[in-house]
């Protein structure tokens, strides 16, 4: 498949493409000027969820778990949003897409400057990072594609396609995303050089999975109890504030730790945390869209009265 051509750069490109082509142009302007949406997303990425691990790592090494993994959680604590299951899932149930796609873009270029600080806050160590590389990297595979969309977007005839065809936009990205987790798979299992401990291992997936659940369990129960975020607001909070991006991940990890012997048990919390994001968010997807619907209905109901 060639993943590290057709997953980082055309696979990604394809679903900002898609969205930026099937998102209303107004909508993506629209959500510049949610701020509050901005805020939250990006303090519970990159100061909540790092205080949170810290914490729990502080009482992990207490236990007999390798310590090499534990260091990967506050590797992954550091790691900014994804570019693009985020973005997806959030589409899927009929969420603020467009907050989504400006937070998982945002996100991206703000985690190339706070990632490695935060590293070095919490491990003591980092490295260079070529930002250049980086910024033209993510400027290719997100913002060009998303411009390309509105631009087509904004021509009669590929306006009257669209209201003629209806493309299944969410298809498409449904089956984009299944190759990105076909390929995570493959790297994180596909090497056999995991030489690590069972019982510590499966701790770890466990601790991510139970992580995982409590970061949606607290931007969910924070953004409904709170009157400033929307129903479609709190799907992209959801989403976007709780995944780490192994795209933007794992390519930093190789710079600022290479030659570390430790390197392959740093990257096993962020590998294991990407497709349990997915399949998680995948899970969850029925249950919050019936959710959404009857949250819309019942603001219906109590506008008509």
């Amino acid at each position: 498949m060639k993943p590290e051509i057709t997953i980082k750069y055309i696979a990604v490109s394809m679903i900002f493409f898609n969205s930026g082509l099937s998102l209303k142009t107004e909508e993506l302007t629209g959500a510049l000027k949610q701020v509050k949406v901005h805020f939250f997303i990006q303090l519970f990425t990159f100061t909540v969820i790092p205080t949170f691990i810290l914490m729990l790592t502080k009482f992990l090494y207490l236990t007999s778990i390798n310590a090499n993994l534990l260091q990967g959680l506050l590797v992954l604590a550091c790691m900014p949003p994804p570019v693009s299951s985020a973005v997806i899932l959030t589409k899927a149930v009929g969420g603020n897409e467009a907050a989504a796609i400006f937070n998982s873009a945002f996100g991206s270029f703000l985690g190339i400057f706070v990632s490695p600080l935060l590293l070095l806050i919490m491990m003591g160590d980092t490295g260079d990072i070529p930002i250049g590389k980086v910024m033209k990297t993510l400027s290719l595979t997100v913002v060009v594609p998303i411009v390309i969309g509105q631009l087509l977007r904004t021509r009669n005839d590929v306006k009257a396609w669209l209201l003629k065809t209806q493309p299944p936009f969410g298809q498409i990205g449904k089956f984009i995303l299944l190759m990105i987790i076909y390929s995570t798979f493959c790297d994180t299992f596909g090497g056999g050089d995991l030489n690590v401990d069972f019982n510590s291992l499966i701790s770890i997936i466990m601790i991510i999975i139970l992580m995982q659940l409590t970061f949606l369990g607290i931007t969910f129960y924070t953004t409904t109890k709170s009157k400033l975020y929307s129903p479609e607001d709190t799907v992209a909070i959801m989403f976007c504030s709780t995944h780490k991006s192994l795209t933007l991940g794992v390519p930093m990890l190789k710079i600022i730790y290479a030659g570390s012997s430790a390197l392959s048990f740093l990257s096993i919390p962020l590998l294991v945390y990407h497709p349990c994001q997915i399949l998680i968010g995948g899970l969850l997807v029925p249950h919050v869209q019936k959710w959404l619907h009857s949250t819309r209905g019942y603001q219906t109901v109590a506008g008509q009265a």
